[in-house]
């Protein structure tokens, strides 16, 4: 009998001690005994030493002696080899080098869906070592006004989620080129000054009639254009526009807006300029000067492809190739825009950029999300244009594979009341900091009171008994107040029904919780103010991370 309760408590043990690549947690491997031979259980006391001596030896064991044991007295329990998921995107069409870019608007940070752009765009530059590049595609000083502060969070952001830029470009340096090339499309017959309102153009675009301005000499169109150039114009009173096709299939593509009268200073050039680049003009020149040889991106930005190609063809240039990506919704957060957000953190309905309700990579960064996690979800949802919808439930999966075997555990009381506990004597309740990475336990001194969360002793009725976790039991005696009476520590009163909650001696720390619907306030461990930065799970809550721990601490939730 002994021979064989010491290859079953050694087997599990080798078992745990190969899986973690640790010494064997011993409160996982006494379960895994138990559960084979639950005649045990009422011989805890009795085969103790025998146990510890077994995982003594075992811990003094290296890995090669450990796996070759197990190997020997239970085959069957071999730990098999992880084996990672590839993670690849599908391959460019590659000729010489690769040259990718980033262009947003830095009206905002960065949100979740900006972010699949920067780590697709910086994962084909790394598979093809090829140039990454973050150009700010700020010539929009009024409608979408760029912010100072954007231009540092995407350069942050693109660090954090590991995808360092190896070039930063700002359009707003760069007007002037692009007042050369608009010269030079005139010159060349293929852009015109033209003067209707936007409401009479669209009618004549409707019908597929020429603007009357679009025949106009060469040599006029570059006098309007000086004019423009000279501030003469109001806005609205003359755009620059690009020729096509007035007869084209599509409108959009007829006769495009290249360059616009905006009479707003620009942060960060000022009122150095009237004139500016729509979005199409300053890309396709900025495409070309750069070198960009791939575009990955959004099919909503197809026609954007269509109008620039005339553009490029004009000019005799070659058009980058091009892959487009389906439109992503994600279930919780809708149909968030930029500047939804910023009129919504105006309005004080959220704290500011990194509240936790908003899906941008500096709110989630700071509820503890990954950037391997943001990494991982992207390439996994790759370049295919079909549109698809997500839920957070499957990035949270992701992050919770990373971040639970590194986070501490530590109890969190919200909505906490206080129980008082009769006829016990105080003691240190030892639990451990990581439910099977050896990391040793958390010592908490408990008198003759705690606190415990208000939902877990709603209904409860007198005589009740309940399990406090990683303390002892307890059977209540009175409701108002709330008391119960220490009734011993066999763990066997779970298998009779009790419930086990967790708790808080009343010399906790106040800790509040940000979550994405709301906040929770209540009352954690003294070890969680050692946790500074650091993503920890709130048992029976969730994971957060840590972000102050000052008068009170402060945690963004994370997830389940």
């Amino acid at each position: 009998m002994r021979k064989s309760i010491e290859e079953v408590i050694e087997k599990y043990a080798l078992q745990n001690a190969l899986k973690y690549d640790s010494v064997p947690l011993a409160d996982a491997v006494m379960g895994k005994v138990m559960s084979e031979c639950p005649e045990l259980r009422t011989k805890a006391r009795e085969i103790a030493p025998l146990f510890q001596g077994i995982i003594d030896r075992i811990s003094a064991m290296s890995p090669a002696e450990r796996l070759a044991r197990l190997r020997q007295i239970a085959p069957e329990l071999m730990v098999p080899e992880k084996k990672e998921k590839e993670r690849r995107l599908p391959p460019l069409e590659v000729e010489k080098s690769v040259t990718m870019r980033i262009a947003p608007n830095p009206n905002g940070p960065p949100t979740l869906g900006i972010a699949r752009g920067i780590i697709i765009n910086h994962e084909y530059a790394r598979m093809y070592n090829g140039k990454f590049i973050l150009r700010f595609d700020d010539t929009d000083p009024k409608t979408k006004r760029p912010m100072l502060e954007a231009y540092v969070w995407y350069e942050e952001d693109c660090e954090w989620l590991g995808a360092k830029p190896d070039e930063i470009v700002m359009a707003s340096d760069r007007i002037d080129e692009y007042y050369e090339y608009a010269e030079q499309l005139i010159k060349m017959g293929k852009a015109y000054v033209c003067f209707c309102d936007r409401d009479e153009f669209k009618i004549l675009k409707d019908s597929m009639i020429a603007c009357p301005h679009r025949e106009q000499e060469v040599q006029i169109n570059l006098k309007y254009w000086k004019k423009m150039l000279a501030g003469e114009y109001d806005e609205g009173e003359a755009v620059l526009r690009i020729k096509t096709d007035m007869r084209h299939k599509d409108p959009a593509l007829r006769d495009w807006v290249a360059l616009r009268i905006i009479k707003e200073a620009h942060p960060r050039v000022g009122r150095k300029y009237d004139v500016w680049p729509m979005l199409d003009f300053e890309s396709a020149i900025e495409d070309h000067l750069l070198g960009i040889t791939h575009i990955v991106r959004g099919k909503d930005l197809m026609d954007s492809e269509k109008r620039q190609k005339f553009v490029y063809d004009y000019l005799g240039w070659t058009y980058p190739k091009t892959s487009h990506w389906g439109r992503i919704r994600i279930h919780e957060f809708g149909k968030f825009s930029t500047s939804g957000m910023k009129k919504a953190i105006d309005e004080g309905k959220y704290r500011g950029w990194d509240d936790p309700g908003l899906p941008t990579v500096r709110a989630l960064r700071r509820r503890g999300i990954q950037p391997e996690t943001i990494r991982n979800f992207m390439i996994d949802l790759g370049v295919s244009e079909t549109d698809i919808a997500v839920s957070m439930d499957t990035l949270y999966a992701e992050n919770r594979k990373i971040i639970d075997p590194i986070a501490n555990r530590y109890f969190f009381v919200w909505d906490p009341v206080r129980l008082e506990i009769e006829d016990v004597m105080p003691t240190v309740a030892k639990a451990p900091l990581h439910p099977t990475e050896s990391r040793g336990f958390r010592e908490i001194f408990v008198q003759g009171e705690v606190f415990v969360c208000k939902g877990d002793v709603q209904g409860i009725k007198k005589d009740d008994k309940l399990r406090l976790k990683d303390l002892y039991n307890i059977q209540i005696t009175s409701l108002h107040p709330l008391r119960a009476k220490y009734i011993g520590n066999d763990l066997s009163i779970i298998k009779k029904g009790a419930a086990i909650i967790h708790w808080c001696p009343p010399g906790g720390v106040k800790v509040k919780v940000l979550c994405p619907d709301g906040e929770y306030t209540g009352i954690g461990e003294e070890g969680i103010s050692s946790e500074l930065g650091n993503v920890v799970q709130f048992e029976r809550f969730g994971f957060v991370r840590i972000d102050s721990v000052d008068d009170e601490v402060m945690a963004y939730f994370a997830h389940k």
